[in-house]
This record gives structure tokens, C-alpha cells and sequence, in this order.
């Protein structure tokens, strides 16, 4: 009995001694490979090229926790040496999927700094928003992939996940067609792009306006003018016409100006001197279409309207230009000697009725 008691001692003691050195050995190594990627980071910032950067500072984290899980492991099995059966196995399909983890974190992590890189190489608010539905995509890819070679280790069969992923496709996209349309109408945004993050949208078909904040895969944030967030599902946006005026050339200034009937004369002056004043100003776009013409004969004004176009498309330095402009027009009307017609209403009487009331006569 007693024997057997120091036998069972001397090999837990063995057992003990074994597990300490694997998991010291672990600790010595996870020092050695995190001070060895700590060198590679600083090798690395030294050249022009940041993809060794995004490597670098993506693998540190998952190989310091691969190597704990490969140590723990290592010990565990030790520890149970003698033991047959299905905790060992089990110990090892965990260790399996803890490594798939790890990996797809890695990968992750890399999508993500990529993504960082091409930002901010990149200026055009497009290609940004191409770059970010790209790493989306990437992502799920990743996890889509890792998900299925987890079920392979686990002795699950892909092929009949796949299968059955057909069959049941058909139900789940009945029960779920409102979150693929919104999904679809999210990747139809990302190709075609009618509109970016920071760009001034509008829907005549809805009452919609405002700058976008975010587009995700099911909705669209939009920030409206009263500051108030508008979300907005991807699926209404293949229904409804949209207006990007971010994207517009020019500012159009399209105004009417009446004189009064008295001024006639002045009229084909004040049109011409307006005309000259809209083709010499340094903040219209001479190249775009300028209109300076008589109009109509109104109730109580003769009305001629300018039309033409600013340079600047920002909307507070185009009232300035519009007011600019506005008040060189009041200056050449008064030049003239005219005034600008206001709301009036002149009563003709005859001679005969003159007389009869001589009060309206006047």
C-alpha cells in the first residue's frame, strides 16, 4: 500500500514538473515572440511601406494568446495521459477552434488596418466609401470561412451544411426579405454610389433631405437640416428618385425684377448695363448660360429676370454672391433714374363722370 502511494507521488510529482516546463517553457516563448514582433514593429516603421506596420501590429495580440492556448493545452494532455476517452479529444477540437479564432482575428484585424491605410492614402470621398464596403465584405468573408472550417474540425459535415443552407435559403429569404432587401439595396449604394458619408442628398418622391452620416448594410443615417437623425431603410432608395446636390457644378441665381411703367424708356439700358455687370464679375461663371432679357408686362411692373451661374457651389458663400449682385442691380436701377415697381392700382375716370362728382375728379 505504501508503495503504491509513493509511486503514485513520484509520477504526480513527474506529471507536475512536466506541466511546469511546458507552461514555463510557454511564458519564455510568448516574451521571446512578442519582443521579437516589438523589434520587427520598430524595423518596420522605418520604411515608406505601412503594410509590414499593419502586419506586424496585427499579429502581436493573437500569437501571444495562441501560444497560451497551445501551452495550456500541451499541459492538460500530460495531465491526462492515461486517461482514454472523450475529454482529451474534447480538449484538443477546443484547441482546434480557439487556433480558428485566432486566426480569424488576425485576418480581421489586417482587413481593418488595411482599410486604415487606404483611407488615408486616399482622398476621394467615392473610393473611401468603396474601400469600406470592400473591408465589410472581407470581414464576413472571413467569418463565413472560419464558421465552416470550425464545423469541419468538429466532425460536422460542410457539404450537408451547405445543402441544407440551400434548402433552408428559401424559407429563411421568405421570412427574412425585408432584411435582404435592405441588404442588397446597402450593396447597390456601395457600387453605384449615387451618394458618399458627408454628402447633401434630397428625394422628391419622399420627404427626405439632409447630409448622410452613415450608410450601413440595412439603413441609412441621415442627419437632417434641424439636426434631427433620419434613418432611412437601403430598400427604399431603389424606389425613390434621389437628388445629390453635393455633386452639382454650379449655384443657379434666377431672379425677377419689375420697374415700374413709368420707367420705360430705361428699361433696355438697365438690361444691358445688368447684362455687363453679370459677364464682368469675377465670382460668375462666364462659361455657363447667362441670361439678361425683358420679360413680361405684369399687373403693375415691367418684369425682366436674370438668369446665370455661381462658380462656388458652397451654399453660404453663394448667398453672398446673390446678394452682391442683387444690390449692383438696385445701384444701376437708380442710375437710371428708375425705381423698382411695387403692388399699385391706377382708376381712370371720364370727363363726364368728373364733373358729376367733382370730388373724384382730382
Amino acid at each position: 500500500m505504501q508503495e503504491s502511494i509513493q509511486a503514485w507521488m513520484v509520477s504526480h510529482q513527474a506529471i507536475t514538473i512536466k506541466v511546469f516546463i511546458i507552461l514555463f517553457a510557454a511564458l519564455v516563448l510568448n516574451y521571446a515572440v512578442q519582443k521579437f514582433l516589438l523589434g520587427l514593429k520598430r524595423q518596420f516603421k522605418k520604411t515608406a511601406n505601412p503594410w509590414d506596420d499593419a502586419l506586424a501590429d496585427s499579429l502581436s495580440k493573437p500569437v501571444a494568446y495562441g501560444v497560451a492556448i497551445l501551452g495550456i493545452s500541451f499541459a492538460i494532455g500530460i495531465v491526462n495521459q492515461g486517461v482514454e476517452g472523450t475529454f482529451l479529444f474534447k480538449v484538443l477540437g477546443l484547441r482546434n477552434l480557439l487556433m480558428l479564432g485566432l486566426l480569424a482575428w488576425f485576418l480581421i484585424r489586417f482587413v481593418q488596418r488595411g482599410e486604415k491605410v487606404f483611407i488615408a492614402r486616399i482622398q476621394d470621398a467615392h473610393e473611401i466609401t468603396t474601400i469600406v464596403a470592400m473591408a465589410k465584405l472581407a470581414r464576413l468573408s472571413i467569418l463565413i470561412t472560419v464558421a465552416l472550417m470550425g464545423m469541419q474540425a468538429l466532425g460536422y459535415s460542410v457539404e450537408g451544411v451547405l445543402a441544407f443552407g440551400g434548402v433552408g435559403g428559401i424559407a429563411i429569404g421568405f421570412a427574412a426579405k425585408d432584411l435582404l432587401a435592405n441588404f442588397f439595396g446597402g450593396l447597390m449604394i456601395y457600387l453605384d454610389r449615387p451618394f458618399v458619408v458627408g454628402d447633401w442628398v434630397r428625394s422628391p418622391d419622399k420627404s427626405i433631405e439632409g447630409t448622410v452620416e452613415q450608410i450601413g448594410w440595412r439603413l441609412t443615417v441621415i442627419r437632417t437640416f434641424d439636426k434631427r437623425p433620419l434613418y432611412v431603410p437601403n430598400s427604399i432608395f431603389a424606389s425613390i428618385a434621389i437628388e445629390n446636390p453635393s455633386r452639382m457644378s454650379n449655384r443657379r441665381i434666377k431672379e425677377t425684377i419689375g420697374l415700374r411703367y413709368d420707367d420705360t424708356a430705361a428699361i433696355e439700358p438697365i438690361i444691358n448695363d445688368v447684362r455687363a455687370m453679370l459677364k464682368n464679375h469675377d465670382d460668375i461663371d462666364a462659361t455657363q448660360t447667362l441670361i439678361v432679357n425683358f420679360d413680361a408686362f405684369a399687373a403693375s411692373s415691367l418684369d425682366f429676370f436674370i438668369y446665370t451661374f455661381t462658380k462656388t457651389t458652397d451654399w453660404i458663400e453663394f448667398h453672398h454672391i446673390k446678394q452682391d449682385i442683387l444690390l449692383k442691380i438696385l445701384a444701376i436701377v437708380e442710375s437710371h433714374g428708375a425705381e423698382v415697381a411695387f403692388p399699385t392700382s391706377t382708376i381712370l375716370l371720364n370727363q363726364q363722370e368728373a364733373m358729376i362728382n367733382p370730388e373724384l375728379g382730382c
